[in-house]
């Protein structure tokens, strides 16, 4: 978890020292605040994935602080303070924080409650953007349109060869097996649809290959399958 950032604000030095070496220990990376205004500065100019801040603090509160930051932020808040009566959990709660932690408290119980708070943050997958054209030599494949072009003049594709370019092109540079394509194609598996596979990729291959005993662009990848390999 070295990559998970972690921000601690407690206007109590000690603490702040104690925390940040345990949650080191423990393979985070650990930023501290000694209060509110000093939070606000270090939050201005960096990104971090969990804030654990104390409740009495000197100035703004970790609850108005909690409060204030709800109005631009999403982090994820935890709120340590002695005051572990009902109200006060309710305060800080309704304030926007995640989390609650009465002291004196146990280190790997507030360990355990980071990980259960990050675990609830959904997690954004990266998605791969394709680009809008793949060049092949003095070819161009439209890659939205699913049309191959060569200048002004569009090259015909018969509906498989138009299926095995859209196959190709979701995944540029990476080898796809024959038994893939088969079932991307919508057809029953066996080696003799998998020779039928070739076939198709020797004909497409005349539709912008210079050389199609030779190619380029549509590279056959020895022992599993067919990569189209654009510029």
């Amino acid at each position: 978890m070295s990559d998970v950032h972690l921000l601690i604000v407690d206007d109590d030095e000690r603490i702040r020292q104690l925390l940040q070496k345990f949650l080191i220990r423990h393979g985070f990376c650990v930023t501290s605040a000694r209060d509110a205004a000093h939070a606000r500065r270090l939050l201005a100019g960096l990104e971090f994935d969990m804030i654990v801040m104390d409740v009495m603090m000197p100035g703004e509160d970790g609850v108005a602080l909690t409060r204030s930051l709800r109005q631009i932020m999403t982090t994820p808040i935890l709120l340590l303070t002695a005051n572990g009566e009902t109200e006060h959990r309710i305060a800080g709660l309704e304030a926007g924080a995640d989390d609650y932690l009465a002291k004196p408290f146990e280190p790997r119980e507030l360990l355990l409650r980071i990980n259960a708070v990050l675990r609830r943050v959904p997690q954004v997958e990266e998605v791969a953007v394709l680009p809008k054209y793949l060049h092949l030599g003095s070819f161009r494949y439209d890659v939205e349109r699913g049309e191959l072009w060569e200048g002004d003049h569009i090259v015909r594709l018969t509906q498989t060869e138009a299926q095995l370019m859209r196959i190709f092109s979701a995944t540029p540079s990476v080898s796809v097996t024959r038994a893939e394509l088969v079932e991307k194609l919508g057809r029953d598996g066996g080696q003799a649809q998998e020779r039928a596979v070739d076939v198709q990729i020797t004909r497409l291959r005349r539709k912008f290959e210079k050389d199609p005993r030779q190619p380029r662009f549509l590279q056959t990848v020895r022992g599993t399958g067919y990569m189209l390999s654009p510029e």
